[in-house]
């Protein structure tokens, strides 16, 4: 009998091409995520659309988001990662021109809608196909050179005021500039699944891990300090991203800033966190100090709308302190978790913070864009926007509370090496 011809890895250049096309999706996926927020104020000019509504097109997408996570990644188990992302990369495609073809409130929370039951999914296909690719090489890499390019796609959508400057005198033609732009979704799709067909008859390619599934039994086995990460996980990203949901609106409404500025402004956030989170990455891996940390970067947070809210100081430094506060605690909270809860429970943990994260995004997005409707925040009346900056101080501060928690707990005799493990 003739032995079978083991086949070899697929050449460095080969993954890494993989990786390029797969992460264009991404790129899409961020973009269209974030085509509201520079419309804002048009969106209330020219379709009499109010704050609460604007709030509702970012909840509708944390709901799509919810229900994929509750149906428990099933379809990317069973159909595997390039039909997966193919499946998810078409509708998210279709989501942006779903948003764009009509100013009908409803037809936009619809496409918003599509684009959260479909964006979330995408991610967790390409992690997996990351994974398959690169398993045992550069993963870590990898799916950092990945977040990076996906990254690009919000600063895109934030700078896009400065270089699609003719196209805001509407706020049709920004949603317009996005659906097509979202169809790199589905061109980064097209080009992996032909990649991967290609490899599979050449190379000897890995597994696609499972995707990250919501156990219920897990929830009565997680320790104290995982409650407590979740906590702050949960205040501190029902902060964040609200607040760029409304940052563009309120920088030039509250500030006085140029549309342009206002969007470069908001860019800031994303900016900070591809260039400094593997930086804060390297240096937790080596002075541990990971719930001390946190609460550092969460005490950063306090006083930022306090400054944005009640002085005349430069816009520069509470953005620059929220873009510290972006890279510093994400780069921390989520190795964290790999610390405290057993790698069985893992893909529960993270569904849960997940789950809790986006649930709570959904009710601040839609009440932070009630309270201003309610206090009458708008450029003749930038007093409005001032219970949503305590909103957001206050938010801070629980997330602070948690911190300090987890500081607590992780310094005490019942501690999970939060503060003294290094690499």
């Amino acid at each position: 009998m003739t032995p079978a011809v083991q086949r070899p890895e697929p050449p460095r250049w080969y993954r890494w091409t993989v990786l390029g096309f797969i992460s264009l999706a991404m790129f899409g996926n961020y973009y269209l995520y974030d085509t509201i927020a520079p419309i804002a104020d048009l969106l209330k000019a020219q379709l009499q659309f109010t704050d609460e509504q604007i709030g509702l097109l970012y909840s509708s997408y944390s709901l799509g988001a919810i229900l994929f996570l509750l149906a428990g990644g099933v379809i990317i188990d069973r159909f595997g990662t390039r039909k997966g992302t193919m499946l998810f990369g078409v509708i998210c495609a279709i989501s942006g021109f779903v948003t764009m073809a009509s100013s009908d409130i409803w037809v936009m929370l619809t496409g918003r809608f599509l684009l959260g039951l479909s964006a979330e999914p995408l991610i967790v296909a390409i992690t997996a196909a990351i994974a398959k690719w690169f398993r045992g090489k550069e993963l870590a890499f990898a799916m950092g050179i990945n977040l990076l390019i996906a990254r690009f796609g919000q600063i895109a959508a934030d700078w896009s005021p400065t270089w699609a400057r003719g196209a805001y005198s509407n706020w049709r033609d920004p949603l317009v500039i996005g659906a097509f732009l979202g169809l790199t979704c589905v061109v980064g799709a097209v080009i992996y699944w032909v990649l991967e067909v290609r490899a599979e008859s050449r190379y000897a390619l890995g597994e696609a891990g499972a995707a990250g599934k919501l156990v219920l039994a897990d929830l009565f086995k997680f320790n104290r300090s995982f409650w407590f990460i979740t906590a702050l996980c949960v205040a501190f990203y029902s902060l964040i991203f609200p607040f760029r949901s409304f940052a563009i609106k309120f920088f030039i409404e509250a500030h006085g800033a140029e549309r342009d500025f206002a969007g470069q402004l908001n860019s800031v956030l994303p900016f900070a966190a591809m260039i400094a989170t593997p930086l804060f990455g390297l240096l937790v891996d080596r002075v541990g100090r990971r719930a001390t940390l946190m609460a550092v970067g969460t005490l950063i947070l306090v006083p930022v709308f306090p400054l944005l809210a009640y002085t005349d100081i430069t816009l520069y430094a509470p953005v620059a302190m929220l873009g510290i506060a972006f890279s510093l605690i994400p780069a921390i909270m989520w190795p964290s978790v790999a610390y405290i809860v057993e790698q069985k429970r893992l893909g529960s943990a993270y569904a849960l913070m997940f789950l809790l994260q986006q649930l709570s995004i959904l009710f601040v997005d839609w009440g932070i864009g009630r309270t201003n409707d309610y206090a009458g925040a708008s450029a003749a009346h930038p007093a409005g926007y001032l219970p949503m900056m305590w909103i957001f101080t206050v938010l801070g501060a629980v997330a602070l509370g948690f911190a300090f928690l987890l500081w607590r707990a992780e310094t005490g005799p019942r501690a999970h090496g939060l503060e003294t493990i290094r690499a």
